[in-house]
């Protein structure tokens, strides 16, 4: 077969394989206290330990901002083995964004701050200039090489899959390629996607089998680089790796390999000084397989699975399973406004933040607000995770409320989300909120900064593809029954059941915010209302407003109003005012005419955060907790999101008042 690609650097069959084994370790910010510590001591600790002892030496670790500030503060010793470790030069530590976020999301100047943070940390704490990276979820887009190599990075770790989409076979992928951007150039390595299936979920004989396999064939360097979390942080690996002996196997099968001669243990770095490059290429725009698929549609996903049985598990395992693709990390983005909202705020005030000088302390907030784990979901909880979500606000509000110190009471016109529609962004020195006229007059943020606290941030009930699988009812065996290999749950593509639930949960027939405008059915009863099961007979949550006017009172700090109006049906006004503390109250003026006598006039407020819902004249409300249904590491979660509050008029009241006021 003709190829572009030119080989370089064919070995012996006597040469030793390169074994770089590398291990990212991340807890995100705003995670709980005791995960931190479960982590340190099932996972962090005894898997360095046990390493040391048994010389599975050298390795290359990758620790994320937020794991090394809590480390700092809570386990100085384990900072301080792995620093006795790196000046014996037995281990190498990468880079990544501090606070670990998606790269390619963020802002240029963002990105490349981001890896200095953690080049002044890695250098301050250890005295070493790291120049690897571990990318974040290994999102990668074109133009982050030319960041990479202005940051100082000089190579980053990407998956195999990266390089098959680009039409480079499997086998050609043991040594480094180099790649550029507008003649800014950087080395990629591919990380093997069958040992990263392997460790630590197959017995360890199955890795020498395969670095044997690579030795015969002249094969230069293998690569495993994972989460560590998987070596006992995941639902039974720690007594799959420790208690059962899968690390003690596992790494005296590599040391009787490396005194045979067959693999040689080496850092990243050491490798790549050692190796030749492969020639260039060029990746798409690329992430790893399971999150490609999570970015999917439902219905997309369902399609993509019916894809992959045509192509049968031979034909994958083949080298044709990159060539049949998920989607685009950054439609996460599309698929939950909710993660849109928080990452384009947070563009947004970066932006402001340099305008503004760019203080310290205002950086460090809008970075750590850009942690990646809260803008996606998959199999972890991710955007799913209220604390987590909590904390990216707070962090946004923190940062807002430096910014606008002393501010008067202002209305932007701004397209704050990028969609195509203009969004008001009220502002005061106490709140910051976000009202979209495309929706209704919806608003779609509510921060108050002195408590640092969204009132809108809940999340919407979507259709998941995994609805339609049944939740596993005790944790599952890590263990085949001659006890010699594990297969958690979640470890490869095919352990997952496809058993149907027997109900699905109850979605949205709309994105939540709060004051969403619906005129309902008058023999519509609460328990079909919670569970979405219903026809609007007008939905304003979903039709656009015209924006009438922005009043303001006597004086900027007083109080400033919002007026919109349906001009098509001329049946709604809606009036918001906000005072300068954040203080919301809203004026309905709607047409009865034309609906039917028994219908009630509606409005929703989905809540993020405990607020009274006070109405004029006297209403009815219907309160149910805003409950999601998702998918984690342990099965599958029930989470309170928020609550729903909806006031009810009868629909020939004609008009209705209703204030908000945090408890």
């Amino acid at each position: 077969m003709n190829d572009s690609f030119t080989d370089h650097g064919a070995a012996s069959p006597q040469d030793p394989v390169f074994f770089a084994l590398g291990l990212h370790a991340h807890q995100p910010v705003g995670n709980f206290g005791h995960v931190f510590e479960e982590h340190l001591a099932d996972v962090y600790e005894p898997f360095l330990e046990r390493a040391v002892a048994g010389d599975l030496l050298p390795l290359t670790l990758h620790l994320s901002g937020p794991l090394l500030d809590w480390l700092e503060t809570h386990a100085t010793h384990y900072l301080d083995l792995i620093g006795t470790l790196v000046s014996d030069g037995k281990l190498e530590l990468l880079l990544a964004g501090y606070y670990e976020p998606i790269l390619p999301s963020l802002l240029r100047e963002d990105r490349i701050e981001q890896i200095l943070w953690m080049q002044e940390a890695l250098e301050s704490r250890f005295g070493v200039t790291a120049s690897g990276l571990w990318l974040t979820e290994r999102v990668w887009e074109p133009d982050l090489a030319a960041d990479l190599a202005d940051a100082g990075v000089s190579y980053v770790l990407v998956d195999d899959r990266h390089f098959v989409a680009a039409g480079i076979p499997q086998d050609r992928l043991h040594l480094p390629f180099r790649t550029e951007f507008q003649g800014k150039t950087l080395t990629v390595v591919a990380i093997d996607e069958q040992l990263r299936y392997f460790l630590p979920f197959q017995p360890p004989q199955d890795t020498v089998k395969y670095l044997r396999k690579l030795r015969a064939s002249g094969q230069r360097l293998a690569v495993a680089a994972d989460d560590i979390e998987k070596f006992g942080g995941w639902p039974g690996t720690k007594e799959w790796v420790y208690e059962r002996g899968w690390l003690d196997e596992f790494t005296q099968a590599l040391k009787g390999m490396e005194e045979t001669g067959d693999v040689k243990l080496v850092t990243f770095h050491q490798a790549l000084t050692s190796l030749p490059s492969a020639g260039t290429v060029y990746l798409p725009s690329c992430s790893y397989r399971e999150m490609e698929e999570w970015a999917l549609p439902t219905s997309f996903a369902h399609r993509l699975e019916e894809l992959k049985e045509v192509a049968g598990r031979e034909g994958l395992a083949n080298g044709e399973g990159p060539l049949i693709r998920g989607s685009h990390w950054r439609n996460f983005l599309v698929k939950y406004s909710e993660s849109n909202r928080m990452l384009k705020k947070g563009m947004a005030l970066s932006t402001l933040c340099r305008e503004r000088g760019n203080p310290d302390g205002v950086r460090r907030a809008i970075g750590a607000a850009q942690c990646n784990d809260v803008y996606w979901h998959g199999v972890f909880g991710g955007l799913y995770l209220r604390h987590l979500r909590d904390t990216v606000w707070n962090k946004l509000a923190e940062a807002e409320r430096e910014l606008r110190r002393d501010e008067d009471l202002t209305c932007d016109q701004v397209d704050l989300d990028l969609d195509g529609h203009e969004e008001l962004w009220i502002h005061s020195a106490a709140f910051s909120a976000l009202v979209s006229p495309q929706r209704g007059g919806a608003v779609e943020e509510l921060t108050l900064f002195g408590e640092g606290v969204n009132l809108a941030n809940t999340l919407t009930r979507r259709r998941e593809a995994y609805h339609y699988q049944e939740a596993p009812r005790e944790q599952p065996d890590h263990g085949s029954s001659d006890g010699n290999e594990a297969s958690p749950n979640h470890a490869t593509p095919d352990q997952e059941t496809s058993a149907r639930r027997r109900d699905l949960p109850p979605v949205d027939i709309d994105d939540r915010a709060l004051l969403q405008e619906r005129i309902l059915p008058g023999d519509l009863d609460a328990a079909a209302y919670q569970d979405g099961r219903y026809e609007p007979i007008e939905n304003w949550a979903c039709r656009s407003l015209e924006l009438l006017s922005v009043e303001q009172g006597d004086t900027p700090d007083r109080w400033l109003e919002i007026c919109l109006g349906d001009s098509a049906s001329g049946h709604l006004e809606k009036r918001i005012r906000f005072a300068s503390d954040g203080g919301l109250e809203v004026f309905f003026n709607w047409d009865p005419a034309g609906f039917p006598e028994d219908a009630y006039f509606t409005t929703e407020l989905s809540l993020g955060a405990p607020a009274d819902v006070r109405a004029a004249p006297e209403a009815t409300l219907w309160r149910f907790p805003i409950t999601t249904f998702s998918k984690s590491e342990r099965g599958f979660d029930e989470t309170v999101q928020g609550e729903s509050v909806t006031v009810r008029w009868p629909i020939g009241m004609g008009w209705g008042r209703v204030s908000l006021v945090r408890r």
